[in-house]
């Protein structure tokens, strides 16, 4: 027997009841006959609105109220109790003068500002949350936020699907650079777990490559790894759930997505892209500077070779291609930034070659 049913059960009974003594007030000293009537009649229709809509009015609302607060953080949780706390204590020290004015201003002021502080006190500790646990704990002794060090509180940051199979978040995590902790959405994993699944060899081998890394990460990182159980309902795709999830949590995502990049930051969510850590990180390279690479391969023009340097930087040699599988003295010409990453041009340190001129 399901909620919903027994709630219209006693729903009917109850709403019956209630006609059964409304129908007995309207009759009042009619006759029996009418009293019989009006009785019959407001009964049957008490019956039948509370068969109606009694979960409408009770375990339905109840269910959504449920609903919400699972998805609401639990910190936004604690810190809109806290706050609704602070208002209404608020709202109790002025209720003693309100109740002193005149009139009606007497009655109805003390209750408006209770509702009106309440809700601001709710708004502001959820808005502000971070700075103020923040300043309560800098005032507390033997903080290290009062010690001078400066240093922000720790954040967590939201992975995705793209940066989870790259690995180079498990590289990053080790070197100290995320100070929070590292939190993974179940749809997220659920995606991860479906690649995984897949009967394209390709991306069944890169599902098992991202669950692997996810392992590496939970036993090796010094960093807490947490799965959400948080989820979007009213989104179907992964990458609105992220975004949406990140407002909500106001935490930044970390992803080598660029459509996912774009956004984001259309929306006002701040992105870690692991791509521009490492095109940031690569040395710099200034044309004039001499530098020995060795030539793997042919480049696209004639005479071209091509050699890597050791953060992965593409090294195109004009006329480099007779050195081919050898270590070869370059001079560099000009740096080229595109969207795939850093490519530089040069030539051989002597000016021999058999390719055209930079």
């Amino acid at each position: 027997m399901s909620g919903d049913f027994v709630c219209r059960i006693i729903g009917m009974v109850l709403f019956g009841v209630g006609g059964w003594r409304l129908g007995m007030a309207v009759a009042g000293d009619a006759g029996s006959s009418v009293q019989v009537r009006w009785i019959l009649a407001l009964t049957l229709a008490g019956a039948a609105l509370g068969l109606l809509f009694a979960p409408f009015l009770t375990i339905r609302p109840y269910h959504w109220v449920r609903r919400q607060i699972r998805q609401v953080p639990a910190a936004d949780l604690l810190a809109g109790t806290i706050g609704l706390v602070v208002g209404l204590i608020i709202a109790a020290l002025l209720a003693i003068p309100l109740s002193m004015l005149p009139g009606y201003f007497g009655k109805i002021l003390p209750f408006a500002f209770a509702m009106l502080l309440g809700y601001l006190g709710i708004a502001v500790m959820v808005m502000r949350q971070r700075e103020i646990l923040h300043v309560i704990s800098a005032r507390l002794p033997g903080s290290s936020a009062n010690k001078g060090s400066g240093s922000a509180s720790a954040e967590e940051v939201i992975l995705d699907t793209s940066a989870i199979i790259d690995g180079r978040i498990a590289d990053i995590s080790r070197t100290g650079f995320i100070q929070g902790s590292v939190v993974i959405p179940r749809f997220v994993l659920n995606e991860l777990q479906h690649i995984a699944d897949s009967p394209d060899i390709l991306r069944r081998n890169r599902g098992r490559r991202g669950l692997d890394i996810l392992n590496k990460l939970q036993k090796d990182s010094d960093i807490p790894v947490e799965i959400c159980e948080l989820d979007v309902d009213d989104v179907n795709e992964v990458d609105g759930k992220l975004v949406k999830l990140a407002k909500k949590l106001r935490c930044p995502i970390v992803t080598n997505d660029y459509n996912l990049n774009r956004v984001a930051e259309l929306q006002g969510v701040r992105v870690l892209n692991i791509n521009e850590l490492a095109n940031a990180v690569k040395s710099v390279v200034l044309p004039g500077e001499e530098m020995a690479v060795r030539i793997i391969q042919e480049g696209k023009e004639i005479g071209q070779g091509v050699g890597y340097l050791d953060d992965g930087t593409m090294v195109v040699v004009e006329g480099g291609r007779r050195h081919l599988n050898s270590q070869l003295e370059i001079t560099v010409t000009r740096v080229l930034q595109t969207v795939a990453g850093r490519m530089i041009f040069a030539h051989p340190k002597n000016g021999s070659g058999d390719g055209r001129p930079s």
